[in-house]
């Protein structure tokens, strides 16, 4: 895992009392309903981790912090390898409704798992193809649909018999799905239909609904993108669902190295 310095810095404050300007300066704020910790990931330095300055935690600490809030039930806002995410635990059906709730989404749009190794996904997946096929694309930017497994929650995208899978590429994210030990429900932190965010202050609207707000920096290249969606729930076809962010390193692992072919069929 990549190192990580955290800064949290904890204090109560209604809502009514700061500003966003306020806001953004802080490493980390309660929100008055939920008490909401934000906490501050800050990057290694190119010589390595620098010595911890007051005030300073490991990157345990942040870790701790937001898998027991996960723990609880609570929805909780975090970084990945594309845009700011809002997660919960995929098995906990309250937490999942409950993230529909908060960004206004329509039920019937489906939630991605986000798990943390290639092995989790054959847990809650039945894959189609090889595993030197997901080896070359995860961890990354790119979402691979399959169909579902009954260890899935039946309560998560009860309506489509498929699920979307994500390893990021994000040390953080890794760690956090490995150390709940089961996958999460990961959507985009935002309003459903509103853009979507690469810094944390841009969901700031969201903070008083999510126990933890995990502010890991601006992301990427901040193309706002998200990752690329493709469905390889058909034998030897792939579907793109949305193009996202890596479309055409997608395209050349699927059709050039393993010669999948576009399935244009209506679903």
């Amino acid at each position: 895992m990549k190192s990580v310095r955290v800064i949290a810095v904890e204090f109560i404050k209604s809502r009514a009392a700061y500003s966003s300007a306020t806001a953004r300066g802080l490493g980390a704020e309660m929100c008055k309903e939920l008490k909401t910790t934000v906490l501050r990931l800050s990057p290694p330095t190119s010589n390595g981790p620098a010595s911890l300055q007051e005030g300073q935690t490991d990157g345990a600490g942040i870790l701790a912090c937001t898998v027991k809030a996960l723990k609880e039930g609570h929805i909780v806002g975090v970084p990945t390898d594309t845009i700011y995410g809002l997660a919960c635990l995929a098995q906990n059906s309250v937490a999942v409704r409950n993230t529909y709730d908060i960004k206004g989404r329509n039920g019937h749009k489906p939630l991605a798992i986000c798990v943390g190794e290639i092995q989790d996904i054959y847990k809650y997946c039945k894959v189609k193809v090889k595993k030197e096929l997901l080896m070359d694309l995860l961890p990354g930017p790119v979402t691979l649909v399959f169909e579902r497994s009954e260890a899935l929650n039946t309560d998560l995208n009860p309506f489509t018999p498929l699920v979307g899978v994500r390893i990021p590429d994000h040390a953080f994210m890794r760690s956090l799905c490995q150390m709940c030990g089961e996958p999460l429900a990961l959507t985009s932190a935002n309003i459903s239909s509103h853009t979507s965010t690469v810094e944390v202050h841009e969901f700031q609207e969201l903070w008083p609904k999510l126990a933890v707000v995990v502010d890991g920096g601006p992301i990427g290249d901040q193309s706002r993108l998200g990752s690329t969606v493709v469905d390889l729930s058909v034998l030897d076809k792939y579907r793109i669902i949305r193009p996202g962010c890596a479309l055409s390193a997608t395209l050349d692992v699927l059709e050039r190295k393993y010669g999948l072919s576009e399935d244009t069929g209506e679903r």
